[in-house]
């Protein structure tokens, strides 16, 4: 990775991205998606609650070094808490 400048972080963070997109592309080819109503206010599938899920990761992390002095490890945290919770019952 050493072409592209990337620091082991940045690395780590999409490669840890792509094998989530890998498992869901395999987990969708074995057991095909229903869409369903959690708490969202729309039926999703799974694909689609990853996708949201991965977003709000994206806001709460840019709302953590924006506003807070919290630690950017609390931000992960709390996406990976919140992608779970998404995933599960949204």
């Amino acid at each position: 990775m050493e072409w592209m400048v990337w620091t082991t972080p940045t690395a780590i963070f999409f490669s840890v991205i792509a094998a989530m997109l890998v498992g869901m592309t395999a987990w969708e080819i074995a057991s095909p998606t229903i869409e369903r109503r959690g708490f969202l206010p729309l039926a999703t599938t799974r694909g689609d609650r990853l996708f949201i899920g991965l977003l709000s990761a994206a806001y709460i992390h840019l709302l953590v070094v924006g506003f807070t002095p919290l630690s950017i490890w609390i931000a992960l945290g709390l996406s990976i808490l919140w992608i779970l919770v998404l995933l599960r019952w949204g």
